[in-house]
C-alpha cells in the first residue's frame, strides 16, 4: 500500500516565537510586509520535516498572501513543486468570510466560494474547507437552536455553493469545529443526511469531535464514504461546562488540545476508518502554532506511522 502523503495546516507556523517576535499580531504584521519570505520559510520547514502538503487557511498563510508573494496561483504551485510540495486544501476561516446566517448573503457567498475554488484549481488542489456558523453561548436570550429548520437552511446553501466549487474541479467539505453547529455527533449525521453526496462532503477534525463528547473514530466510520479530508488531531477529553462564544471561544478551547498520541483520541481505530473513505491518501496533522514545527510535525508523523 502506498503511503499517504503527510500534510499540515499553515496555523502550524502561526507560533511568534518561530520567528522571533512576542506577539501573534507583530507575526501577521510582518508576514503582511514579507509575504515571499513568509512563505519561503514555511515552505522550507515543511521539507525539512518530510511534509509534502499544506492547508491554506486565514492570514497570514492565506490565498491573498500567496498571491501576493507569487503574482499568480500557478506561480504559487511552481514555487511549491520546487520543494516537493504541494497544496491540499484550502479553509474557510477568515473573520470578514460572507456569513451564511446574515439574510441575502447567498451571492456573496457563491463568489467568495467560486473565487477561492478558481485558486485551488489553478494551484492544483481539489478541496475547499468550510465550516457553519458558530452556536450562541448557552443561555443567550433569545435562544439559538439548532434544529431541522436551520440545517435544512444550511443544506440548501450547501448545495449551492458546493455545485458552484464543483464546475471548478473542487470538492466542498464541512469541518466539525468545537462550539459551532457542526460539533455533536447529532448536528454531523443531521446535515449528512440533510445535504447531497454529490456536492456536499465532510472534514471532520478528530480532536474537536471528541472535545464535545463525540466519538471520533465513530463518527469516521459512519460517514466513510464522504470524507474527502481530516484533520488528525489530539484531544484531552470533553469540554467542561460552556464556553463563552465570542471571539475568544477558539483560546478558551485550547487547553483542552494536545499533543498526537498524548489524548483520547483512540489513532489505530481513527487510522483504520480512515484508510476507507476517498480521503485516504492524505494524513493532515493539524499542530496550532507549533514553536518548533519540525520537531512537532515530525512526532506527529510517527504517531501516524504507529497507527497504521
Amino acid at each position: 500500500m502506498t503511503p499517504p502523503r503527510l500534510a499540515t495546516d499553515v496555523i502550524t507556523f502561526y507560533h511568534p516565537a518561530f520567528w522571533g517576535l512576542d506577539s501573534a499580531e507583530a507575526l501577521r504584521a510582518w508576514a503582511a510586509r514579507n509575504p515571499v519570505a513568509f512563505w519561503e520559510r514555511v515552505m522550507d520547514t515543511l521539507a525539512e520535516a518530510g511534509v509534502t502538503g499544506v492547508e491554506l487557511t486565514f492570514a497570514p498563510g492565506d490565498i491573498d498572501s500567496a498571491l501576493r508573494a507569487y503574482g499568480s496561483a500557478p506561480a504559487f504551485r511552481r514555487a511549491l513543486a520546487d520543494r516537493g510540495l504541494a497544496v491540499v486544501s484550502a479553509f474557510v476561516a477568515d473573520a470578514d468570510a460572507p456569513d451564511w446566517r446574515q439574510e441575502g448573503a447567498l451571492p456573496a457567498i457563491v463568489a467568495d466560494a467560486e473565487r477561492r475554488a478558481a485558486f485551488l484549481a489553478e494551484a492544483g488542489a481539489r478541496l475547499l474547507v468550510t465550516g457553519l456558523p458558530m452556536r450562541t453561548t448557552f443561555g443567550t436570550r433569545p435562544p439559538f437552536f439548532v434544529d431541522a429548520a436551520y440545517m435544512t437552511r444550511m443544506a440548501d446553501i450547501a448545495h449551492v455553493v458546493g455545485e458552484a466549487v464543483a464546475r471548478h474541479g473542487v470538492r466542498l467539505a464541512f469541518h466539525t469545529e468545537s462550539n459551532s453547529t457542526l460539533w455533536y455527533e447529532r448536528d454531523i449525521d443531521l446535515f449528512m443526511a440533510l445535504t447531497d453526496p454529490r456536492y456536499v462532503w465532510l472534514c471532520p477534525d478528530s480532536c474537536h469531535i471528541a472535545l464535545g463528547g463525540g466519538d471520533p473514530v465513530a463518527v469516521a466510520r459512519r460517514h466513510a464514504p464522504r470524507i474527502a479530508l481530516a484533520h488528525w488531531k489530539d484531544a484531552v477529553g470533553p469540554i467542561e461546562g460552556e464556553l463563552t462564544v465570542d471571539e475568544t471561544v477558539f483560546a478558551q478551547q485550547q487547553p483542552y488540545m494536545t499533543e498526537l498520541g498524548t489524548g483520547v483520541v483512540d489513532w489505530r481505530g481513527w487510522s483504520e476508518a480512515m484508510s476507507r473513505t476517498p480521503g485516504a491518501a492524505t494524513v493532515l496533522i493539524e499542530l496550532d502554532e507549533a514553536a518548533d514545527p519540525v520537531a512537532a510535525l515530525r512526532a506527529g508523523a510517527a504517531v501516524v506511522r504507529a497507527a497504521r
